[in-house]
């Protein structure tokens, strides 16, 4: 059994590829797997990562039609045989001491997760995203009673997940064909069921921000994000969690919905407002809009959504022009 299993969703990604499977095959830690998920490429991507498999041995490739990118997950989740597992978006790469740094950790402290800090990286250069604070760090989390890490980024790619966690609550991605936004489900279903979290402030992904072919930069997907929450509260409904986390999950989903609003183009920002406040009108009625369980700008944002949404619906199409 390897220590870690890497899993490496491929769609057309020639451009970074080696770049980040040489942060792989090249990680201080050895004892790993490289699970590279070819999703019907139609570049070159598979000859490249044939090229990488015929000189390192770790290194399994699945080739598959495309599905798209939950099921490429729930396919290398299945496949996989490390102790742990950890994903690689193939426009991404690791610190080449990543691997033995998160296992550390997550063997010491018998962890159901181990997350990180992680590096933007645009036009080639690099600055720490430090959302996990030095306070946080050192502790066992529970996360049903430390709702504080739902509203870390998703960024599912800067940890590990104990293997035998996953399958035994049967964790998955939701295998929409052709969607986004899956890594939001799969954070927040992992944490939910999580007995035991461990941060760390070293950050080891370099997570590329100016990659134009990015679907999550997509209007069109925009109403995967919804499935998405949908989702999430069908299953947290399912654990007979709802009732325990709604409120924290709408605060998380009103701070992603408002990033959305703020990045997209003026017609789809207008378009996903109608989307947000609806939902906000939704939350109060089903007295859900708790203070707590937002971040203190965004209340007073949901607020004044509420009390003046034309005015506020300005002030935000606004912000995202200047």
């Amino acid at each position: 059994m390897p220590k870690i299993s890497i899993l490496v969703p491929i769609y057309n990604a020639s451009k970074y590829l080696r770049q980040a499977i040489d942060s792989l095959v090249n990680q201080t830690l050895q004892d790993i797997e490289i699970i590279c998920i070819n999703d019907g490429s139609t570049d070159n991507s598979l000859k490249i990562i044939e090229e990488y498999a015929s000189k390192d041995a770790r290194i399994v490739i699945l080739d598959k039609p495309n599905t798209g990118y939950g099921d490429s997950m729930n396919q290398g989740i299945k496949l996989a045989r490390g102790e742990y597992i950890a994903i690689l978006e193939p426009d991404d790469y690791f610190e080449l001491n990543a691997f033995e740094k998160l296992y550390q950790l997550a063997n010491w402290h018998h962890a159901d997760i181990v997350k990180s800090n992680y590096f933007f990286l645009e036009n080639k250069q690099n600055h720490q995203n430090a959302v996990i604070r030095p306070k946080d760090t050192g502790k066992t989390i529970y996360p049903r009673q430390d709702h504080f890490v739902f509203h870390l980024p998703p960024a599912i790619w800067s940890g590990i997940y104990r293997r035998e966690f996953l399958l035994n609550n049967r964790l998955e991605f939701l295998p929409t064909p052709g969607a986004s936004y899956q890594d939001l489900g799969f954070n927040i279903k992992t944490l939910a069921l999580a007995q035991r979290v461990i941060l760390t402030t070293d950050a080891f992904l370099h997570y590329r921000v100016d990659n134009a072919n990015s679907s999550s930069k997509s209007p069109s997907k925009l109403n995967c994000v919804v499935e998405e929450y949908s989702s999430i509260e069908d299953f947290l409904r399912e654990h007979q969690l709802l009732s325990d986390l709604a409120p924290t999950i709408v605060g998380v989903k009103f701070g992603n919905y408002l990033w959305n609003i703020l990045r997209l183009p003026a017609p789809a920002a207008q378009e996903f407002y109608q989307t947000t406040l609806s939902e906000l009108r939704s939350a109060r009625s089903s007295g859900l809009l708790q203070r707590s369980a937002f971040r203190p700008k965004y209340w007073l944002l949901a607020q004044m959504m509420l009390k003046a949404p034309k005015l506020t619906k300005k002030f935000l199409i606004r912000s995202r022009e200047s």
